[in-house]
């Protein structure tokens, strides 16, 4: 890697990679809290958008958080971060929560229509939002993430 190349840049930027680390650690955590509540490991949890904790939650408060410690609390790029954050979070536990089980009631309905001999092709995805303790539990790693990573690499003025 070569220094000042946009790659380079990419790679090193504290905050995109604090974020990300929040978002791969609870994908790993989500394999971990599948198998203690169905007792068989699913791989498939690795990339799944729902199930606890929230990853989305766990990636946007990191990176807001990474954003406040390093530039300020009271910056303009930290209020864009906050309220990405709070979008996202909303999100997750209201809309995309509320199409997962719409999704759900949709294949009950297309589990019924099988019964009577109609074939039909796909089934809809029903994990996609997440409960308001799933969210909560993304932001908490979020928090525990930024504050490791600062504590890590503080600032040097």
């Amino acid at each position: 890697m070569v220094e000042g190349t946009p790659f380079y840049d990419i790679v090193t930027n504290r905050h995109l990679v604090t974020g990300v680390v929040g978002l791969v650690l609870a994908q790993i955590l989500k394999v971990f809290f599948d198998y203690w509540r169905t007792k068989s490991w699913s791989r498939a949890m690795l990339t799944s958008t729902g199930g606890m904790p929230s990853s989305h939650s766990a990636l946007v408060v990191a990176l807001m958080l990474s954003i406040g410690f390093y530039e300020g609390f009271s910056t303009p790029l930290f209020a864009v971060a906050a309220t990405l954050a709070l979008v996202v979070m909303h999100d997750a536990f209201g809309i995309r929560r509320a199409a997962g089980k719409q999704a759900e009631a949709i294949n009950f309905l297309f589990s019924r229509l099988e019964k009577q001999g109609i074939k039909l092709d796909t089934k809809l995805k029903e994990l996609l939002g997440h409960s308001p303790l799933e969210v909560m539990a993304g932001a908490l790693l979020g928090i525990i993430v930024a504050v490791s990573a600062y504590w890590i690499f503080p600032v040097h003025n």
